[in-house]
């Protein structure tokens, strides 16, 4: 070589690098640690990989990411780590370590009866209006991913439930079963909706009256099946009987149809889900998208269809900050309905912030909520007593813009403001999101009518 000449094999190196990435490699041994009530094939049944796989280092770690948002999002673990063990020639041995949850939560059971922490504040956060007493919960019951519920609640009223899912229960995994019983006396019920407000009337204050205006009784079975590791069904069947007093009948003689005041029915309904974000709970990045249909009864007595699509979609924009929406579309037939079927706006998660106070009944509605994200805080704190589950409690903090809208339809009550009109709203809040899927929101919103609040919402799944 020559006096000024260099020799030069950085091309020779990202040659040989990008050689090995992109080379096929065997996937070898997969080794999984910490899961001490978790069986084996419950982890392995969300991976995409499996022994003998041929795929490049790329991809496979590619499948890591995905495998490792699919194990959080099973509510089984609150931490999951899964890398590259060692290589044997082009077999690469993959490791996954894992920290479960705390599966049992034999907690005491304290919630007002109202729909909202907002509606029970107009109450005057009233005890009197407190269901209380235990709520045992065992997530993970058998270590495949099942669950046993048992509830016995007095207070405001009278519930007893249990239930059990497993939805794992054949050796290919896809298939699954459940099912369990309600029972419950109501003191008060929601007997009507008047200037878009829930009107409870209460037994104790009505002479007339019986001890409980309510009483249901309630059993289901359910049916599983997962295919492959994005898609679920769900088949249900139950079998219902409901009678009310002949006191809600008086202040609302279309609660039930025909001026029933006893409706014995059964209930079949059909579920599909498609699942690929990040984390469930409070999803950043992907979508969800679910839709079913339901068949209420049988006789003139509950004659009821309603069909619904939920999409929920997230993306980030970069420099900590994400957008996300989420629709949803429900349609009752027919659109005459009793009382009892018209719920719609501003019950569980089908609502615009901004109108948290107000609920719209109907028989068909829309609802798209709109919401920038920017992270704030991404830190932990530690636990103060180390424990296997987890040693530290961790918290992601975020700020918020939302704008909402939608829309209810109702043929029958048309009393209400806020039937058959366009609805806005909007505002911006903070979000503390921590462990065992418990978000804290806390909005300062506005809507069409002038008015504006500040509102809480907590959400956890236990």
């Amino acid at each position: 070589m020559s006096e000024g000449q260099t020799l030069d094999l950085s091309g020779n190196r990202v040659n040989f690098l990008q050689d090995t990435i992109s080379r096929p490699y065997t996937v070898g041994k997969i080794y999984i640690s910490g899961n001490k009530k978790t069986k084996n094939y419950i982890i392995e049944r969300e991976l995409s990989f499996k022994p003998g796989d041929s795929v490049s280092l790329h991809d496979l770690v590619s499948a890591f990411q995905m495998a490792h948002d699919r194990l959080i999002n099973t509510h089984l673990f609150n931490e999951v780590v899964i890398y590259l063990k060692n290589f044997r020639g082009y077999a690469a041995d993959i490791q996954i370590d894992v920290k479960e949850r705390w599966y049992i939560f034999p907690v005491p059971y304290f919630r007002p009866v109202d729909r909202n922490l907002s509606a029970w504040a107009s109450k005057h956060y009233n005890f009197n209006r407190v269901n209380y007493g235990a709520k045992f919960t065992h997530f993970n019951f058998t270590g495949r991913n099942d669950q046993l519920t048992a509830w016995l609640i007095t207070g405001y009223a009278r519930q007893f439930q249990l239930y059990y899912n497993q939805p794992y229960a054949d050796k290919s995994l896809k298939h699954g079963f459940g099912g369990g019983f309600t029972y419950a006396q109501l003191k008060e019920v929601d007997a009507l909706t008047a200037n878009n407000q829930q009107y409870f009337i209460n037994s104790d204050t009505i002479p007339y009256a019986g001890k409980y205006l309510s009483e249901t009784f309630s059993a289901s079975l359910r049916y599983f099946y997962r295919p492959g590791l994005k898609v679920r069904h769900l088949v249900g069947f139950s079998m219902n009987s409901i009678r009310i007093d002949s006191a809600v009948a008086v202040w609302n003689p279309h609660y039930f149809n025909n001026g029933k005041l006893k409706v014995v029915f059964p209930e079949l309904s059909y579920r599909f889900s498609y699942t690929d974000v990040d984390y469930v709970a409070y999803p950043l990045n992907g979508i969800i998208f679910e839709t079913g249909l339901t068949r209420r009864g049988i006789t003139k007595d509950m004659d009821f269809w309603q069909f619904y699509t939920k999409l929920t979609r997230a993306w980030p924009l970069g420099w900590k900050l994400w957008f996300g929406f989420e629709n949803t579309n429900v349609l009752k037939w027919p659109l005459h309905q009793p009382f009892y079927n018209q719920s719609l706006l501003g019950y569980g998660d089908f609502y615009l912030r901004g109108l948290d106070r107000y609920v719209v009944d109907g028989t068909a509605g829309s609802v798209l909520r709109n919401t920038f994200y920017r992270e704030l805080f991404d830190f932990n704190i530690p636990f103060m007593r180390k424990v296997r589950s987890h040693d530290r409690i961790p918290f992601r903090i975020y700020a918020t813009a939302f704008g909402d809208c939608g829309y209810a339809y109702n043929e029958d009550f048309k009393s209400n403001s806020l039937v058959n009109r366009m609805l806005y709203s909007g505002g911006f809040g903070l979000d503390i999101v921590t462990f065992y899927d418990l978000n804290f929101r806390l909005d300062y919103s506005f809507n069409q009518l002038g008015q504006n609040g500040l509102f809480l919402h907590i959400r956890n799944d236990f």
